[in-house]
C-alpha cells in the first residue's frame, strides 16, 4: 500500500519495504501489519523465534539526584527502591485514577532511568513528567528519536541472541537489563517482550538498526513478524492494550492490575486519593477472558449479553487464536452478572462464550 505522506516512518522502514509488508499507519508511524501471513508469525513465535520492529515506542529519560523521587510522585509505582539493571511495569494515571498509559521504567545508573512508553501517548507521557518532575532534581528529556528498538521473542531467542554476544544472558532474568555489544552494535538488552514468551527487546542508535536486523533476521528460522502477530501474541497471553483494555476512562483497578498501585509508598502520587478510594469500593466491571464455542471471533466493541439478551459487558480485544485453535477475546463485565450462558452479539447474531481465567496461554 501508499504511504501516508502525514506518517513517521522508523529506522527500519527501507527493510519492511524490500521484505514486501503491508505498511499501515498505527500511531503516527508506518508499520509491519504482517510480511507472509500472520497465523504463521505467530506460530514461529511460539515455537522458534520472531523479529519484531518496535522503534514506534517512546524512550523517554529522567536523569539527576531526584530523578527516582520524581518518578514515584509521577506514577503508581515504588520505583526508587528498584537497583540498577532492573525494570518493573507501572503505569501513570490521572487524578481521577484513569490510566494515561502503561509502561516499563528501566533504571539504567544510579540517577539514570528511562521509561518507554506506547507511542501514541509519548507526548503526553512526556508532557505529563515534565509537569510531575517540576520540584524534584531531575530533569526530562524525550529521547524517542535518537533510538530504534528491536525485539527478538520466542523459545529460541535466546540461543540466537548468544550468537551476537558476549553478554551473560543466562543471568540476565526477566524484568532486567543490561549493556552490551549486540552483532557489532551498542545496545541495551532487556529481557522483556509483549508475547508471552522470553525473549529479549534491543535498545540501540537509529542508525545502527539495519545493521543489527539484518544480522538477526539472517539467522535460519527467525522470523520477521509484523502488528497482527504481536497483537494475537499478547491476547493469548492476556496483556492489556492501551486503547482497548486500558484507557482514561479505566483505573487499574478495574483492569486487574491493582497490584501495581503502591498505596503505601513513602511518596504522594498523582491520582492517589482517587485509587485509594477505589481500592476499598468494589469496582462496577472487572476484565474477563472468553472463549467462543464457536467460529466467529469477538471483536473490540462487540456487546456481551446474558442469556435474555441484556448488555452485561462490552469486548475490549478479540481475535482467533492460533495457539488454542478457538477465537478468544477479553472483555469487561458488570459487576455481579452470572457468568453462565453468556453471548456476545457478533453484528447481530448472539455466539455463546465461556469465561475462562485470563491469561487464555503461558508458556511450558
Amino acid at each position: 500500500m501508499s504511504a501516508d505522506p502525514n506518517a513517521k516512518r522508523t529506522p527500519l522502514h527501507d527493510v519492511h519495504t524490500d521484505l514486501g509488508a503491508h505498511l499501515v499507519d498505527f500511531a503516527g508511524y508506518m508499520m509491519p501489519l504482517r510480511y507472509a501471513g500472520e497465523t504463521a508469525e505467530h506460530r514461529a513465535v511460539r515455537t522458534g523465534a520472531g523479529l519484531f520492529d518496535l522503534s514506534h515506542m517512546g524512550e523517554i529519560f529522567l536523569a539527576g539526584p531526584g530523578a527516582g523521587e520524581a518518578l514515584d510522585h509521577a506514577l503508581v509505582g515504588n520505583l526508587s527502591p528498584m537497583k540498577v539493571g532492573k525494570a518493573r511495569y507501572t503505569m501513570i494515571c490521572a487524578p481521577d485514577g484513569g490510566v494515561l498509559d502503561d509502561l516499563i521504567v528501566y533504571r539504567l545508573a544510579d540517577e539514570t532511568w528511562m521509561v518507554v512508553a506506547n507511542a501514541a501517548n509519548a507526548d503526553v507521557v512526556h508532557d505529563a513528567l515534565v509537569e510531575r518532575a517540576r520540584g524534584f532534581d531531575a530533569a526530562v528529556e524525550d529521547r524517542s528519536a535518537a533510538y530504534a528498538l528491536v525485539a527478538l521473542q520466542g523459545p529460541r531467542a535466546q540461543g540466537i541472541l548468544e550468537r551476537f554476544t558476549g553478554a551473560p544472558l543466562d543471568d540476565l532474568r526477566y524484568y532486567a537489563v543490561l549493556a552490551a555489544e549486540v552483532a557489532g552494535v551498542d545496545a541495551l538488552v532487556a529481557r522483556t517482550g509483549y508475547t508471552g514468551e522470553d525473549g529479549f527487546e534491543l535498545f540501540v542508535d537509529a542508525g545502527d538498526a539495519e545493521r543489527l536486523w539484518r544480522e538477526l533476521a539472517a539467522v535460519d528460522g527467525v522470523v520477521p513478524c509484523g502488528l497482527a502477530a504481536r497483537d494475537s501474541l499478547r491476547l493469548e497471553a492476556g496483556m492489556p492494550l492501551y486503547g482497548n483494555e486500558l484507557t482514561a476512562e479505566t483505573t487499574p483497578f478495574e483492569a486487574g492490575l491493582g497490584r501495581v498501585v503502591k498505596l503505601d509508598k513513602p511518596v504522594d502520587f498523582v491520582g492517589k486519593n482517587a485509587l485509594a478510594a477505589q481500592a476499598q469500593t468494589p469496582a462496577g466491571r472487572r476484565l474477563v477472558g472468553l472463549v467462543a464455542r464457536g467460529r466467529r471471533a469477538p471483536r473490540k466493541g462487540y456487546a456481551v449479553v446474558t442469556s435474555d439478551g441484556a448488555p452485561c459487558g462490552v469486548v475490549t480485544s478479540g481475535a482467533p487464536s492460533p495457539t488454542l485453535g478457538k477465537p478468544i477475546a477479553m472483555a469487561y463485565l458488570d459487576t455481579g452478572v452470572e457468568e453462565s450462558d453468556l453471548a456476545v452479539d457478533v453484528r447481530g447474531r448472539t455466539e455463546p462464550v465461556d469465561v475462562v481465567a485470563l491469561p487464555f496461554y503461558k508458556r511450558p
